[in-house]
């Protein structure tokens, strides 16, 4: 039987490089490619025909959500693992929807590496714990998909939630814990929404929030 074929997708190159030296070891997988961002991992897979990717999620150019959408059209037989230090619930749905086979954490020994990739080319979805909980959370909360775009406005519904929450003064920690979220992964959000907005601050966002009739 031939090796697992696999192409590793991260921005960074020593995390790119560390993962192909892991894999490299593992009997039975052999990494033929790397990639530093979406456009490079379209055209890795695209040349390479690998069996896997393991790719990031956040990345310049190209993130690792639009490339497993381009991917799942132009390259269906490769199975796209998300590998992130992300576990935020908006990506975990997103990269679901996209068309990945798994998301998983980078804090996993090599072994467990190894072994999900094996499990993807199996055809096996999977989900690092931390993922699974944030995706069971989007799935229980009523009518309320958390990657649909609300209606008159660039925002994802999660997105929605914080920009809510914002606009009633609440903190970074308040909106984490309301949420189920890290601060980190809040902080990322307001960024988003500011940056989609063309906002500058807080106290913009808060008054975009009324005039939308959010809160």
């Amino acid at each position: 039987m031939r090796d697992i074929r696999v192409v590793v997708v991260d921005d960074q190159r020593l995390i790119r490089e560390s993962i192909e030296s892991l894999l490299d070891i593992q009997p039975g997988i052999a990494v033929v490619g790397t990639a530093a961002d979406g456009r490079q991992a379209i055209d890795a897979v695209l040349t390479l025909e690998p069996d896997v990717a393991l790719m990031d999620v956040r990345m310049p150019t190209m993130d690792g959500i639009e490339a497993v959408a381009v991917l799942r059209g132009r390259a269906p037989n490769c199975r796209v693992v998300m590998l992130t230090t992300f576990d935020d619930e908006e990506y975990v749905v997103q990269a679901l929807r996209a068309g990945a086979s798994g998301y998983l954490l980078k804090d996993r020994p090599a072994q467990e590496l190894a072994d999900a990739v094996r499990t993807a080319h199996a055809g096996v979805v999977q989900f690092d714990p931390a993922a699974a909980a944030r995706l069971t959370v989007a799935l229980d909360r009523p009518g309320n998909s958390p990657s649909r775009e609300p209606a008159g406005h660039p925002l994802t519904a999660r997105e929605v939630d914080v920009l809510r929450l914002v606009a009633t003064g609440s903190t970074n920690r308040e909106i984490a814990e309301r949420l189920y979220l890290s601060e980190g992964t809040v902080k990322n959000h307001i960024s988003r929404i500011l940056n989609r907005l063309g906002l500058r601050d807080r106290t913009q966002a808060a008054l975009y929030a009324r005039d939308q009739g959010l809160v």
